[in-house]
């Protein structure tokens, strides 16, 4: 467990992909434990990544700290972005991609829907080709919104899934999926100074073709 930053509130590390977010044998609370030595410490999780996706989380080390946290979560206070590489190349460099964004709990799937019904969901994201390489682009993804799977639906709804994807791709890639969660930025749950950490992605396929 790689642990960027650590305080009496706060833990910030790096989740491997295939962990799961939840506290549960295994998952990122259990693990910070382990790595803080400490099997009955407090830690609580905030926010979630998909279980296939690695990098940033903050997790809150008390109660106070977790209802801070998620509360700036819902004010739009805590800013997340993240890197993705995809297939093909958006029509433009920058832009943001907005949808109706359904959950359909017995196939465990995110689906977009073009009218408003019962369960419906906005989801807002931003995002900035960074680079290109053939058909694929490395991007960068701003989210205003959390929806489950939000960016690969909204990529893969729109012809450019990502590079790994299995869920919601038909190619086959050999490689895990190629979206990281690359930086956070939020106010301190005690000491509201504005914290950012980042991190870059990985030296393997396809984030070395960049």
């Amino acid at each position: 467990m790689e642990i960027i930053y650590c305080d009496n509130a706060i833990v910030v590390c790096v989740k491997p992909p295939r962990v799961l977010s939840t506290d549960e044998p295994g998952g990122m609370p259990d693990l910070v434990r382990q790595a803080l030595g400490n099997p009955a410490a407090d830690v609580r999780t905030v926010h979630r990544l998909d279980r296939v996706v690695g990098g940033l989380m903050v997790l809150a080390r008390n109660a106070n700290a977790a209802a801070q946290l998620s509360q700036q979560i819902r004010e739009g206070i805590f800013e997340k972005e993240y890197h993705a590489v995809v297939h093909g190349i958006p029509n433009e460099k920058t832009g943001t991609f907005r949808d109706l964004l359904i959950r359909n709990k017995a196939r465990k799937i995110t689906m977009v829907v073009q009218e408003p019904e019962k369960g419906a969901q906005e989801a807002v994201l931003h995002y900035q080709v960074l680079k290109q390489q053939e058909q694929m682009s490395l991007v960068g993804i701003r989210l205003e919104t959390g929806r489950t799977h939000q960016i690969r639906v909204q990529f893969s709804s729109r012809g450019m899934p990502l590079v790994g994807e299995r869920k919601y791709s038909t190619l086959e890639d050999s490689c895990e999926i190629a979206l990281l969660s690359s930086r956070l930025c939020f106010n301190h749950p005690v000491t509201l100074e504005r914290m950012t950490f980042s991190i870059k992605p990985p030296n393997s396929y396809p984030w070395s073709a960049f």
